[in-house]
C-alpha cells in the first residue's frame, strides 16, 4: 500500500515521497526534468546535487519540522555539508515555496 504524502507549508503543497532504500536516497532527483513533487530525507543532515538537471531548493529541519537552514535554486554539482541540529531534508522544485527560517513545514497524509 502506498501511502500519499503532501508537503505543505504557507497554504502551498507538494506530494511528497520518502526516500527510504538506499537507491532511492542515493538517487533522489538525480536526472529528472520537470520536477513537480518533493522528496523527504529522513535521518539526513547533508546532500549533494551532482547529476542533476535541474535547480532544486533544500529545505534542512529539525525532528518537528522546523526549518532550520534553506538552500535556495541549487544547481548541479553542489555539496551542503552535514548542519548541526538537522535531521530531515526536503528536497522541492526551486523557488515554489517562500520558505522563512525557523517556520515550520507540515506533512499531511
Amino acid at each position: 500500500m502506498v501511502i500519499k504524502l503532501k508537503l505543505i507549508y504557507n497554504n502551498k503543497e507538494l506530494n511528497l515521497k520518502e526516500c527510504k532504500s538506499f537507491f532511492s536516497r542515493f538517487k533522489g532527483f538525480m536526472f529528472k526534468k520537470n520536477i513537480n513533487s518533493s522528496l523527504l530525507f529522513d535521518h539526513c543532515n547533508s546532500v549533494h546535487t551532482f547529476f542533476m538537471r535541474e535547480n532544486i531548493d533544500i529545505i534542512m529541519c529539525n525532528n518537528d519540522n522546523i526549518i532550520l537552514y534553506y538552500y535556495k535554486n541549487v544547481g548541479k554539482n553542489k555539496i551542503i555539508l552535514p548542519k548541526k541540529g538537522v535531521k530531515k531534508v526536503y528536497e522541492t522544485p526551486a523557488n515554489y515555496f517562500k520558505i522563512k527560517d525557523y517556520d515550520k513545514l507540515e506533512v499531511k497524509k
